[in-house]
């Protein structure tokens, strides 16, 4: 009579089944009841994982309060802003006017970057974490590397001995391509860090690969067309010290339409 003919399974101290034995048991013993399928299968696991001999030994303990994740955010924030701050600073002493066409272009990057991560944040569980941030870091390295290349392609037509209207329009397929690859390897990588990771290593690849997205809106559709209005100014078209288009500090060779006129002229006398 039970429980003389019972015994328990008994798993980290507690007894998790206690079947009576009708028979003698064999290699083929099972265990029968009232089960539904849910208790079934966790039955069947605890048989099975915890036959294992696994052990648990404490190595250390570390005690985090609740504030040291709002200092690290704290501390990350201030750290893309001085790294934005470096960035300002080094477009405002190297391209000079240059600099407020990146500026405005940041400045609206980062209205449409907040807008949909604001839209985006609850439908997908995003949180605005350190992870994150560092991804917003880096993206401010590559949207303004996309500006400098075109920027730079801009002043190599203008070392050619072109006027800055042609020179913006000759300089943007070469500095599209560029963009266009840049921004394709940056946005692969992201891609591939949200699909292969959890937790807080997505929240990184996905700020990196939406600014990165943002990245390319924002160059074809604001910075490409404000650099055109923007030839257009006496400020930049004249090409003054502080437009960051003066032809004599950038090396310029003579224009091109003179130089073809001056060889057409003398190419009859010495005939």
């Amino acid at each position: 009579q039970p429980p003389m003919n019972q015994f328990a399974i008994v798993l980290d101290g507690e007894v998790v089944s206690a079947p009576s034995v009708r028979t003698a048991l064999s290699k083929n013993a099972q265990i029968s009841g009232s089960f539904d399928q849910e208790s079934a299968a966790d039955l069947g696991n605890i048989l099975s994982y915890g036959a294992l001999p696994l052990t648990f030994e404490e190595s250390s303990v570390t005690t985090v309060t609740a504030a040291l994740g709002g200092e690290q955010l704290k501390a990350g924030l201030i750290a893309g802003a001085i790294g934005l701050a470096l960035v300002v600073i080094y477009l405002v002493a190297y391209y000079r006017g240059l600099a407020f066409i990146a500026l405005l272009s940041l400045l609206v990057s980062g209205i449409l970057t907040y807008t949909i991560m604001a839209l985006l944040g609850p439908a997908i569980g995003f949180a605005l974490n350190l992870p994150a941030v560092c991804g917003a870091i880096v993206a401010i390295g590559i949207t303004a590397d996309s500006f400098i290349v075109y920027f730079e392609r801009v002043r190599d037509e203008i070392r050619e001995g072109r006027t800055l209207r042609p020179a913006i329009e000759r300089a943007w397929p070469r500095a599209r391509r560029t963009i266009l690859v840049s921004d394709f390897v940056s946005f692969l990588a992201a891609a591939v860090l949200f699909l292969v990771t959890v937790g807080k290593v997505q929240g990184f690849a996905f700020t990196l690969g939406l600014t990165t997205l943002l990245d390319v809106v924002v160059v074809f559709l604001f910075t490409k067309p404000l650099m055109t209005l923007m030839g257009r100014t006496k400020f930049f078209s004249r090409g003054g010290s502080w437009s960051g288009l003066d032809p004599k500090r950038l090396g310029a060779q003579p224009p091109l339409r003179r130089s073809r006129r001056v060889s057409a002229s003398t190419d009859p006398k010495e005939a």
